[in-house]
């Protein structure tokens, strides 16, 4: 037998070919039509958390702003506003490039969960907040730079009660230890994951008075992955729809909590004097204010602003006597 095909046979073959790969092509066509729903898929933005557990993390730090606010209020004798704004995934350097430069870069970590979360506050409202801590008005431009030494101490006290309040709310999850491990300017030194690791981005708007800027938690999916689980809608609850509160239950808590103790305190006027008056003072000495000597004073319930009022005297006591209820933004 010939090893080499001759031009009939050649032509044979190819006909062949030709036939069953118009008989492929036809089953291919009386193939039924694919049935169902067809969702895009973005490999460079993997999304590793479902729905329902976004929604609780939402849940759990839309408690976590109020508590903040009002923590922080109470701390600086001002009106100060935490909202949640989104609960979002994407990238660690999706993340990154989001954020200015300087901006002030905390680094937390999470036992007993392995791995760092990062904790971010814009200049915008930082700048403004120190400034209302020693005693300004919290007006002026933001300048563009980093924090000093003194500076972070002060933003530092403030984290602290931010931590407090962050272990509260995520109790309700796991019992989790939140600390600083380290601070930085600049985000791109801080590498915590891998460039395409999914992250999950929870964004609050701060405010005080005109001033406003962001806060950022980033949360890395790897960190929290193996408590994913806890997230889901059936196994954690908040309870989202109050009962009504009857008279038994007033009286109830009338009678648990009525004999607690509230330390309150009365604020007349502030003022700001420099470091050599401050060295100078001695007894007897005047502080002029800018408050007018009628004026109302503040009276303050635990560190929070609640009423005004005149400031005197009753049976050779000091006293105060309340004129109105506090309105938000009022200052000493």
């Amino acid at each position: 037998m010939p090893d080499v095909l001759n031009q009939k046979e050649v032509d044979a073959l190819l006909e062949a070919m030709g036939g069953d790969e118009e008989t492929l092509m036809d089953e291919k066509s009386e193939a039924p039509p694919l049935t169902g729903e067809v969702t895009l898929y973005d490999f460079k933005r993997p999304e590793r958390v479902s729905k329902d557990q976004m929604r609780t993390f939402e849940t759990i730090h839309e408690v976590f702003a109020r508590n903040l606010g009002a923590s922080l209020s109470g701390t600086i004798r001002h009106i100060i506003e935490v909202r949640l704004l989104s609960v979002e995934q994407l990238t660690y350097s999706e993340f990154i490039m989001s954020l200015p430069n300087p901006t002030c870069f905390y680094l937390l970590g999470c036992p007993p969960l392995e791995g760092e979360m990062v904790l971010e506050i814009n200049p915008t409202i930082i700048f403004p907040v120190i400034d209302r801590m020693l005693g300004g008005k919290a007006h002026g431009n933001v300048p563009d730079r980093s924090l000093t030494e003194i500076e972070y101490r002060l933003v530092d006290s403030l984290l602290d009660k931010a931590l407090v309040q962050l272990r509260e709310t995520w109790n309700q999850i796991l019992e989790i230890d939140f600390s600083v491990r380290e601070r930085e300017s600049n985000p791109l030194l801080m590498q915590i994951a891998a460039p395409n690791a999914p992250v999950v981005l929870v964004c609050f708007e701060v405010a005080m008075g005109d001033s406003t800027g962001m806060m950022n938690l980033c949360i890395p999916v790897t960190v929290v992955e193996p408590i994913m689980g806890e997230f889901a809608t059936h196994t954690w609850y908040i309870h989202t729809h109050k009962k009504p509160v009857t008279a038994d239950v007033k009286r109830s808590l009338q009678r648990t909590v009525g004999p607690a103790d509230l330390q309150v305190q009365a604020f007349i006027a502030e003022s700001s004097i420099t470091v050599r008056d401050l060295l100078e003072l001695k007894i007897g000495d005047i502080i002029v204010t800018e408050k007018q000597s009628g004026a109302e004073a503040l009276l303050c319930v635990e560190n929070l602003p609640k009423f005004r009022g005149l400031a005197g005297s009753y049976n050779g006591k000091r006293a105060f006597r309340i004129t109105r209820v506090s309105e938000d933004e009022e200052v000493i």
